[in-house]
């Protein structure tokens, strides 16, 4: 059986963002999203609480430098780096703060996907569930995108969103047992859409918009229910304006048919207004 990213176990570990401005970021998601900040030697900041971490750097506002999966074990990786290699997507080994035996790819948009093996986390801590989840992507070419990483990768296909002329506005992918650890939209940009953390269940929403509100930090959409995924959502924006988005009860994937749903704003939330990518 040939290696996929669902037999590796993956899950989304960290990201790495650039910012013109690392420190002014650093201290945002220290105080909005209830993480440490530091700063390591080679300049970039950390900022860690539990079960979730996001590097900055140096760099454009909005740009991602790379999205990094942990595998479940050095097997699960070894395979996904065969597979990897046989498709052409010339993996190269890299070194990380947070990962070890990690390799590196691109996709077709020019960022970066790191695999490798979770360091022992001693970074982690109490505090405010919210695991980081999944990253979206914003991309010209949904169809390229979804190729990338569930043709040559081996994520599967949770559900798909198709607009009027039939064309591929959104796919949503997994690469364990939950809806989505990564999905795409169609887009007049580059980048990244937003990025998740997973409160567990509608209360703990609750919570975090409690913490935005006493920081003044206003929510931009939600609270709301995505059709996709059937999970509550609210979102903010951090002050270079990437979308950040706290989620609750996303739905855990059985074997099923993948669903597509129509461009339109239900889709996007059950419960009321959406914001339409394109």
């Amino acid at each position: 059986m040939s290696a996929t990213a669902v037999r590796a176990g993956a899950f989304l570990h960290h990201l790495q963002m650039q910012s013109p401005a690392p420190d002014r970021l650093a201290a945002f998601y220290g105080g909005a999203m209830d993480m440490n900040a530091e700063q390591l030697p080679d300049g970039r900041w950390l900022c860690y609480g539990p079960q979730r971490r996001v590097l900055f750097a140096q760099g454009a506002a909005g740009k991602l430098d790379y999205a990094a999966f942990a595998c479940r074990d050095a097997e699960g990786l070894g395979e996904l780096y065969a597979r990897a290699s046989r498709e052409g997507l010339d993996p190269v080994d890299v070194s990380s703060p947070l990962l070890s035996r990690a390799f590196s790819v691109r996709d077709p948009d020019g960022n970066g996907v790191v695999f490798g093996i979770a360091n022992p986390d001693d970074h982690d801590r109490p505090g405010l569930r919210g695991p980081l989840q999944h990253v979206t992507l914003a991309t010209f070419d949904v169809g390229a995108i979804e190729d990338f990483y569930a043709g040559k990768l081996g994520f599967l296909v949770s559900d798909r969103v198709i607009n009027d002329k039939g064309g591929l506005a959104t796919s949503f992918m997994r690469s364990n047992h939950e809806h989505h650890t990564l999905a795409c939209f169609l887009s007049s940009r580059r980048g990244v859409d937003h990025h998740s953390y997973e409160a567990g269940e509608w209360n703990t929403i609750r919570d975090w918009a409690d913490r935005f509100a006493a920081r003044n930090i206003r929510l931009m959409w939600g609270p709301g229910r995505h059709g996709p995924g059937n999970n509550l959502f609210v979102f903010i924006a951090d002050p270079d304006g990437n979308w950040i988005e706290v989620s609750a009860e996303l739905e855990l994937m059985r074997d099923r048919p993948v669903r597509h749903w129509p461009h339109a704003e239900r889709t996007l939330n059950l419960w009321g207004n959406a914001i339409m990518r394109s």
